[in-house]
């Protein structure tokens, strides 16, 4: 992106305006009031304001009694805070934040009229996190100076800000809002006007595949939360992160983003996750979504939250063969000898770990066990040596002693071990690999940079691994090669490696996204 350093934030001396006082606007205004700045609230619902402002100086209180603010902080907060009656007091706004119904025509009309009131150099911005910010400026005389500052919930905890630049944003505004969020103490990334900007546009494969993996019945949704957080690292599942997001405001998302690509393949949207909203189990929030919940709002095995599958005790394997060079599941030859099982290495071939039984363990590669004689899938981990969870494959067809030399092989390890169905890619491997090519996507349309790419994942979902990063350590032809064999066995377009991964694959270029 382009380089910010020449632009500068707006002073704390100068008014900030925030317009729409639900949660997201008030926690917007507690920043800018805790950045020193004055701030005017204003609601087009009369007495909104005030009921907002009185809100805030109760937050101020608890952020004192927390010892996280001073008492003199506190008061001069509450000295900048006024709540305003009539769009007009806005008029010395030097920033407007806009945090209203997501809905076109009514934010399109707020700043219709907001245009009206404020300065020549008053900088205008959105909080959408659906809408585009193109579309919004297009009713506007000046779209030059407007914004999107796409703050996450709640936004005075959360770090991660998208500065989004629509189609006709003048550089300067962009980067004088870009600036302004990094004054408030915030981790701004830059992006261009996308559907979903960067985290909610490349974040969808996350939940796209965990459910992708339920509806081909390969494994449970608890077995494969935790598959997803014991083994890849993440730091809650996604059918556990969706229930408490909300089922009806995740599959929302989801569905505005798919459209929004005109339908294309690779957002598809669930249609088990469909069923449950049509239902109303919208999660936590409803007492039911994937798990059910007690009236607390956490997970009741009574309400129906079951344990993950976990394979019985198996006798390990007391020597293995290791052929040709694993890749990034390398580290489990060290494991293995650490553990005591006798290691014999080949360099020709493979990659596979050959089980006396003559079974095969393979890394997940997007291919299935049908296809083979006696191959067991083992799924990627983000750190196979603090991974807690192993998640293996096999066919019907699959010997019973490679399954279970293979299960005591892991258990051996230290490891939990779930058994699922003959599923393509496994679950981290698939949804990694997909992560990747989204993010490889991404970065070759000049949505954003590799390093903001990976901030936003990191900050905005908590991922332990941008994908960019994930791409380096993996090589640059290990996602390509499994989307391509997944590609071949789900020829539906979803998986089809973009032509950015196609070109990392054959160039070998070291650079993800360059």
């Amino acid at each position: 992106m382009t380089e910010t350093a020449s632009a500068s934030a707006i002073a704390p001396s100068r008014t900030v305006a925030v317009v729409g006082t639900g949660t997201m606007g008030r926690g917007i205004a507690q920043v800018a009031l805790v950045a020193g700045h004055r701030v005017r609230l204003y609601d087009a619902v009369p007495g909104r304001a005030r009921e907002a402002a009185d809100a805030l100086a109760g937050r101020l209180d608890r952020l004192v009694e927390k010892g996280r603010l001073d008492a003199a902080g506190r008061d001069g907060a509450l000295a900048r805070l006024h709540p305003a009656e009539r769009l007009d007091e806005l008029a010395d706004a030097a920033l407007v934040v806009e945090a209203v119904l997501e809905q076109l025509p009514v934010k399109q009309e707020l700043f219709g009229a907001l245009e009206g009131v404020v300065g020549e150099d008053c900088l205008l911005a959105t909080n959408t996190s659906s809408l585009s910010v193109t579309a919004i400026a297009g009713a506007l005389r000046h779209p030059g100076r407007f914004v999107g500052l796409h703050f996450f919930n709640p936004a005075p905890l959360l770090p991660l800000v998208e500065v989004v630049s629509g189609f006709a944003t003048d550089e300067a505004a962009a980067a004088r809002a870009y600036e302004t969020a990094k004054a408030w103490g915030k981790t701004p990334v830059r992006c261009t006007d996308t559907p979903g900007f960067i985290v909610n546009r490349i974040a969808r494969p996350f939940y796209a595949e965990a459910f992708a993996v339920y509806e081909e019945r390969g494994a449970d949704a608890a077995t494969i939360d935790a598959v997803l957080r014991e083994c890849g690292g993440f730091r809650m599942g996604p059918f556990e992160l969706t229930d408490l997001i909300g089922q009806d405001v995740n599959e929302a998302v989801t569905r505005s983003v798919w459209e929004s690509f005109f339908q294309s393949p690779k957002f598809t949207p669930s249609l088990a996750q469909r069923r449950l909203v049509e239902s109303g189990l919208h999660g936590r929030k409803s007492g039911r979504g994937w798990f059910g919940y007690e009236d607390s709002g956490t997970p009741s095995k009574e309400a129906g939250r079951p344990e993950p599958h976990t394979a019985p005790p198996a006798n390990a394997p007391a020597a293995v063969t290791v052929v040709g060079d694993l890749g990034p599941a390398r580290e489990l030859v060290a494991m293995m000898t650490e553990a005591g099982i006798d290691v014999k290495t080949v360099n020709e071939g493979g990659p596979y770990i050959e089980l006396p039984g003559d079974g095969q363990l393979v890394l997940a590669d997007g291919k299935t066990s049908v296809e083979f004689a006696d191959v067991v899938y083992f799924d990627l981990a983000l750190d196979y040596r603090g991974a807690t969870r192993i998640a293996l494959s096999a066919s019907e067809d699959t010997s019973e002693r490679a399954v279970t030399e293979a299960v005591g092989l892991f258990q051996k390890l230290g490891k939990e071990v779930s058994v699922i169905g003959d599923v393509p890619g496994m679950i981290v491997a698939r949804t990694v690999a997909m992560l990747v090519d989204f993010a490889a996507d991404a970065v070759a349309k000049g949505v954003a940079s590799p390093e903001d790419i990976d901030t936003a994942m990191r900050l905005g979902v908590n991922y332990p691994l941008g994908p960019v990063e994930w791409n380096r350590r993996l090589g640059q032809d290990w996602a390509y090669d499994l989307l391509s064999a997944l590609h071949e066995r789900c020829p539906t377009g979803r998986y089809a490696p973009s032509l950015a991964l196609y070109r990392q694959a054959y160039a070998g270029d070291e650079e993800t996204g360059s």
